[in-house]
C-alpha cells in the first residue's frame, strides 16, 4: 500500500505538471502536441472546447477499447492519470500568456514541462492513455512495433494540426515533442547511462582481477568457443557506467593490447543489485 500510495502521488504531481505544460506554454503560444493531447488542443483552437473534458472523453473511450492489452495495475494507474490530468487541464485553462518574442523558447519549455509530467507518470507505472493504447492496437492489428505506432500517430496528428496552427507552429511543435521525449527518457531511465562490455582476451584471469580490484565491478565469466579455431576460451561480461569506459580500456590495453572488446548500450537493468553497484561508481 505504501508503494501504491507513492505511485499515485507521483502520478497526480506528474498530471499537474503535464497540464501546466499544455495550458501555460503550448496553448497560449498556439503550439500543438502529438497523439490524443494534440487532438485535444486542436479541438480547443477550433471550438474552444475544454481540453480537460475532451481529454477525458477521448482517453476513456480508448481505455475501454484497449484495456485488454495492459495489466490491471497499468490500467488502474492509467485511469488515475487520465482523471487527474483531465481535471488539471480543465482548471488551469487560460492561465498562460503568449511569449511574443520567442516561440522557440515556448516550445522548449512546453516540451520540458510536458516531458517531466509524463515522465513522472511513466516512472510510477502508468501511461498517458491515448497514443500508448492506439500503438498497442496497431501492434495487434498491423504488426507494428509499439514505438513505430506511437511515432506514426504523433506525426499524423502534428501534420494535421499544421492546417490549424500553420506550418511554422507545427515545426515548433516537433521541437517540443522531441524535447519532451528526451526528458521522459531521462526521468524514466535516469541520467546514469550504462554500457554492457564483452571482453575476449588471452589473459582473462588478469583482466578479471584488475577490473575487480581497480574498478570494484563484478564480472560474469561466460564459456565460449572460437568459431574457426574451435578452441575453448573465457568471455568476460560486465555492465558499467558510460564514463568508466575509458578507465576500462586503459586496464585492458595494459594487460592485453590485442584483446577483442565490444561495447553495447544498455536500455534498462532490472536486477536491483546491478543498479545498487552502479550507483556507487
Amino acid at each position: 500500500m505504501n508503494r501504491t500510495a507513492k505511485d499515485i502521488i507521483l502520478i497526480i504531481i506528474g498530471s499537474l505538471i503535464f497540464a501546466l505544460g499544455i495550458n501555460y506554454f503550448a496553448i497560449p503560444n498556439r503550439l500543438s502536441e502529438g497523439g490524443v493531447t494534440g487532438i485535444t488542443i486542436v479541438t480547443y483552437y477550433l471550438f474552444e472546447w475544454s481540453p480537460g473534458i475532451v481529454n477525458f472523453i477521448l482517453n476513456s473511450l480508448l481505455v475501454t477499447i484497449g484495456y485488454r492489452f495492459f495489466s490491471k495495475r497499468i490500467i488502474w494507474y492509467t485511469i488515475v492519470s487520465i482523471i487527474f490530468s483531465s481535471i488539471f487541464l480543465h482548471v488551469t485553462v487560460d492561465i498562460g500568456k503568449e511569449i511574443n518574442s520567442d516561440t522557440l523558447l515556448a516550445a522548449l519549455f512546453a516540451g520540458l514541462t510536458v516531458g517531466i509530467g509524463l515522465g513522472m507518470i511513466f516512472r510510477a507505472g502508468g501511461t498517458s492513455g491515448g497514443s500508448a493504447i492506439l500503438a498497442r492496437l496497431a501492434n495487434q492489428l498491423l504488426g507494428w512495433s509499439v514505438g513505430k505506432g506511437m511515432l506514426v500517430i504523433d506525426i499524423l496528428v502534428i501534420a494535421g494540426s499544421a492546417f490549424i496552427i500553420g506550418q511554422e507552429k507545427a515545426m515548433y511543435t516537433l521541437v517540443s515533442v522531441y524535447v519532451g521525449a528526451k526528458v521522459i527518457d531521462v526521468i524514466v531511465e535516469g541520467t546514469n547511462e550504462r554500457s554492457a562490455v564483452l571482453i575476449i582476451s588471452s589473459e582473462p584471469d588478469e583482466v578479471l582481477d584488475q577490473v575487480t580490484n581497480k574498478m570494484a565491478r563484478g564480472i560474469t565469466v561466460l564459456e565460449g568457443k572460437g568459431g574457426y579455431t574451435k578452441a575453448d576460451r573465457e568471455v568476460l561480461y560486465l555492465v558499467i557506467n558510460k564514463q568508466e569506459i575509458v578507465h576500462l580500456k586503459k586496464i585492458i590495453e595494459a594487460i592485453d593490447p590485442d584483446a577483442y572488446v565490444t561495447v553495447h548500450g544498455v536500455q534498462e537493468i532490472f536486477r536491483k543489485g546491478y543498479k545498487g553497484t552502479l550507483a556507487k561508481g
